[in-house]
């Protein structure tokens, strides 16, 4: 090219010159289209943390991220790892509600590692695929919890029945709560799950092969898997993975004991401490799940002379 220019009377450094000029403009026309062959991710699938049990407080924080994760347009597909044997109602319903916003403006997946159940199951049902681990455990379609004792009535009330719960009252929210529920699993899965409306409400819990077997989980797979499918409904070629935890301070399980002994639960006379306020007494998970096709461990509690079993009811009294 330096003796082409040279033939057309251009000095030495007019025909160097000119030849970093030709490099440059075809470097600048090269260049966006090398960075579009080697060029980052298409995009980015956000993975939102449930654990732990479900509370005001985490629900907050859950519904918070997946806020965030909405705004976010750099944000294309989210994934819902959940690791929860549920939690208060309200809170569930919280997450639930957030989720379904979230599955509407962006593609949402679940994934179960340990325990997707009652209202941690409740949280991500607007998921449209849900994947499991064989040993995950999914289900408890119900709403566990005691009403309040009545109690004596304070010095200061002016009528005999304040400060007193009646009993009818709290069976009814419990049965209200219990079938708003019910309603939403058949509503988002009612045309996957292999189960009538009765049998969904037993509240029995399944394992992972089995949950996908009869329609309460879509697939066996991990996280990644997960990850993987939320990222292809989203029309994502390549893409990173943002994780998003969310915080697992304990808090109470809301799971139904139903009359077959599918859940070993123990009452919590006071969870918050609120001693004679009259609060929901909610129900603590002591024992192993019972899958349908497994025996339940029961509770032992030593009475001093040995060993004997004892069911909630037994154990709802004084704390000591």
């Amino acid at each position: 090219m330096v003796t082409a220019l040279s033939n057309v009377g251009l000095t030495r450094r007019q025909q160097i010159a000119a030849v970093v000029l030709v490099a440059l403009a075809v470097g600048l026309w090269t260049a966006p289209h090398a960075a579009d062959r080697v060029g980052g991710p298409d995009g980015t699938v956000a993975v939102v943390s449930v654990e732990g049990s479900i509370h005001s407080g985490m629900a907050e924080d859950v519904e918070d991220e997946l806020r965030e994760v909405r705004q976010n347009e750099s944000i294309d597909a989210v994934v819902l790892q959940v690791d929860s044997p549920g939690g208060t109602p309200a809170g569930s319903e919280q997450i639930y509600t957030s989720a379904k916003r979230t599955g509407e403006e962006k593609p949402l997946v679940a994934s179960v590692h340990g325990m997707g159940a009652s209202g941690g199951y409740y949280a991500m049902l607007p998921a449209e695929e849900i994947y499991v681990l064989p040993t995950s455990t999914v289900g408890s379609v119900g709403v566990a919890g005691v009403g309040p004792s009545p109690t004596a009535p304070n010095p200061g009330n002016s009528a005999p029945d304040k400060g007193a719960a009646h009993p009818d009252d709290d069976r009814e929210q419990q049965e209200l709560l219990k079938e708003t529920f019910l309603n939403s699993v058949m509503e988002e899965r009612g045309d996957r799950i292999e189960l009538d409306r009765e049998e969904v409400a037993h509240a029995r819990v399944y394992q992972g092969t089995e949950a996908v077997e009869n329609g309460f989980a879509d697939e066996i797979g991990s996280t990644e898997d997960a990850v993987h499918d939320a990222a292809q409904r989203a029309g994502l070629d390549s893409y990173e993975v943002v994780e998003r935890d969310v915080g697992t301070a304990d808090g109470l399980l809301l799971l139904e004991a139903d009359d077959d002994g599918d859940t070993v639960v123990v009452v919590e006379e006071s969870p918050f401490g609120y001693d004679g306020v009259d609060t929901h007494q909610y129900l603590y998970i002591v024992g192993d799940v019972q899958t349908e096709h497994e025996a339940v461990d029961a509770i032992e509690i030593s009475d001093g002379d040995g060993v004997a079993d004892a069911s909630a009811d037994e154990i709802g009294g004084e704390k000591p």
